[in-house]
């Protein structure tokens, strides 16, 4: 079963760090562009940051200077170092490609995959 597992979220005070990771699962040969976005209670999905699979970075105007997106591409695996938490953060981090590709018999498929979300929690 082709997947993405998210790994890494907690409870963190404000000023403190995570790092977020995101593992691709399940025979995925090829990741295309990776993103993290987040929900946070009663709002929408919102794109945090993407990183295509030439490393191309793009981030939301409240996370630049403090969020940094990477990937590896043999591991195929991608993370979300997070610096200077705020309050604000808070949400359930969502990991996601859009194209993910795999084989299957004989054949080979892409389709958009999103991971199962990991809660980041910023409090005192």
């Amino acid at each position: 079963q082709v997947q993405l597992v998210e790994s890494g979220g907690g409870l963190v005070q404000p000023g403190g760090s995570l790092r977020l990771s995101c593992a691709a699962s399940g025979g995925i040969l090829r990741l295309n562009t990776m993103g993290w976005y987040r929900q946070a209670p009663g709002k929408q999905r919102d794109m945090v940051a993407t990183i295509t699979s030439s490393g191309n970075t793009n981030y939301a105007d409240s996370v630049k200077g403090r969020f940094t997106i990477s990937r590896d591409n043999a591991k195929k695996m991608v993370y979300l170092q997070m610096n200077s938490l705020k309050p604000e953060d808070t949400a359930v981090y969502y990991c996601k490609t859009d194209r993910a590709t795999y084989k299957s018999g004989l054949a080979f498929f892409d389709r958009e995959l999103w991971g199962q979300g990991t809660l980041v929690t910023v409090s005192s």
